[in-house]
């Protein structure tokens, strides 16, 4: 056996040392991956549900990232096959631009959580109605009329969306109202407010020891208007507080003589 024979033999086999030690590195580092990865899982439930296609992309990155790193280390070029890799991820890029926006916009809701599960949300477009389900391209969201709506999830991270569960589930309850310049405020307000007591006390979904109070702020053509202020538990018990605290104080307003003035025009016509 010659000493060429001897360098060829040698060569081969640091190179058969050196790809076993890089299937073992690929390995370990796979198994140290996915163990994080499943750690996660179990610490977060609202991973669950990304977990099977989390792993398989982590899986597929390793191991194209170990083979990449065993070739050049065994010599062989692998620029042909990153300018191949760049030109192919490029084009698909472009071809997948909108889907590739969603599903990012999908990480980011998972992981900064600008909206969770359960929360009711508004979108600037009018659409609202309770989260049901984030996934990866789009979150469904049930309306209050029953159906359901499917919003890609880069209209949330490009749009405006109010979350009425943030910070706090509980919302105030505005309501505008006016009565006539000849009316006594002092007991305009304190009906005003009996009401409004009656019905934060009463109503499901008031938040039962919140005062209410009302506030003047305008003289308008023909009445002096005024706002009052009542607190739900959510923002869709609003609707039925609303309800209750109109009817009960147009009734009040009639029983003790308050008047709720309409719109007025005077027109002086002169005589010829």
């Amino acid at each position: 056996m010659n000493e060429k024979t001897i360098s060829l033999i040698s060569a081969f086999g640091l190179k058969a040392v050196f790809v076993i030690i890089g299937i073992a590195v690929l390995w370990l580092c796979l198994r140290l991956s996915l163990g994080l990865l499943k750690k996660l899982n179990e610490r977060h439930s609202w991973f669950s549900d990304h977990y099977p296609v989390i792993k398989n992309i982590l899986r597929i990155v390793i191991i194209a990232l170990g083979l990449l790193i065993i070739l050049d280390s065994l010599g062989v070029s692998i620029t042909p096959i990153m300018a191949s890799l760049g030109v192919g991820g490029l084009a698909i890029g472009l071809a997948l631009k909108d889907t590739l926006a969603n599903y990012f916009s999908g990480f980011y809701l998972l992981v900064d959580k600008p909206v969770r599960i359960g929360d009711f949300i508004r979108l600037d477009s009018g659409e609202e109605g309770y989260v049901e389900e984030i996934g990866w391209r789009s979150t469904r969201i049930r309306m209050l009329a029953n159906n359901t709506v499917m919003i890609p999830n880069g209209v949330f991270s490009s749009g405006k969306v109010t979350n009425y569960d943030l910070p706090s589930s509980e919302a105030a309850v505005l309501v505008n109202a006016g009565v006539h310049y000849d009316s006594d405020l002092e007991k305009v307000e304190k009906i005003t407010i009996d009401v409004a007591k009656d019905v934060q006390k009463n109503i499901a979904g008031a938040v039962k020891e919140f005062e209410p109070f009302i506030r003047y702020n305008t003289f308008a053509d023909s009445s002096i208007n005024f706002t009052v202020i009542m607190r739900a538990e959510n923002f869709v018990a609003n609707y039925l507080i609303k309800h209750e605290f109109i009817k009960r104080l147009h009734k009040k307003y009639k029983a003790e003589g308050i008047v709720i003035p309409f719109p007025i025009r005077t027109i002086y016509m002169e005589k010829e």
